[in-house]
C-alpha cells in the first residue's frame, strides 16, 4: 500500500510542477507590459540579416483611461530609435518620424504594425535573432516611462506574429 501511495504522491508532484512550469510559460506567452492605464501588448520585431542597420518594432497600445501620448522609445540594440508612421500619399509609400508622437486616445487601441506605425530602430549594434528578447522603453507622456521586451520574430513575420492577431 505505501508504494501506491508514493507512487501516487511522485505523480502528484510531478504534476503539480508541470502546471507551475506551464503556468509561468502562461505568462512569457502573453507578453504584456503596464504604463499607468496603458496596456502594451505583444512587442516584437522580425529578425534582421546580419549587417542591417535598421529594425521596426510593433505593439498594441490599449488605453483604460485619459488620454495619453507615447512621445519616445529606446532599445539597447539600437543607436536610435523613433516612432515612425508609414502611409499611402498619392499612390506612394511614405514613412516619416512623428515629431510629437503617437496619441492614444482614451479608451481607445492603437496599433503599430507592418505597413502603418512603428518604432524605427536605426544604427542597430548587433542583429536581432529570432528567438532573441530584446530590451527596450517606451515613454508616455503621462504614464511615463516602461521597460518592454520586444520578441524577435521570423524574417517574414506579419502583424499576427507569435500568433498574437490584435
Amino acid at each position: 500500500m505505501s508504494r501506491v501511495v508514493s507512487s501516487r504522491r511522485r505523480l502528484l508532484v510531478a504534476a503539480a510542477a508541470m502546471g507551475a512550469a506551464l503556468l509561468s510559460g502562461a505568462g512569457a506567452i502573453a507578453h504584456e507590459f503596464k504604463a499607468g492605464s496603458i496596456e502594451i501588448g505583444h512587442p516584437w520585431s522580425r529578425a534582421t540579416p546580419a549587417g542591417a542597420k535598421v529594425g521596426a518594432g510593433y505593439l498594441v497600445l490599449k488605453n483604460g483611461g485619459a488620454a495619453d501620448r507615447l512621445v519616445s522609445a529606446t532599445a539597447s540594440f539600437a543607436g536610435r530609435v523613433e516612432i515612425h508612421e508609414m502611409a499611402m500619399k498619392d499612390g506612394i509609400m511614405t514613412m516619416r518620424p512623428l515629431a510629437d508622437g503617437l496619441a492614444v486616445p482614451a479608451g481607445g487601441k492603437v496599433e503599430l504594425k507592418p505597413g502603418g506605425y512603428h518604432i524605427m530602430f536605426m544604427d542597430l549594434k548587433e542583429p536581432l535573432k529570432e528567438g532573441a528578447l530584446m530590451d527596450g522603453t517606451l515613454t508616455f507622456e503621462k504614464a511615463g516611462t516602461v521597460k518592454v521586451q520586444y520578441k524577435v520574430e521570423p524574417v517574414g513575420a506579419g502583424a499576427d506574429a507569435g500568433g498574437h492577431k490584435h
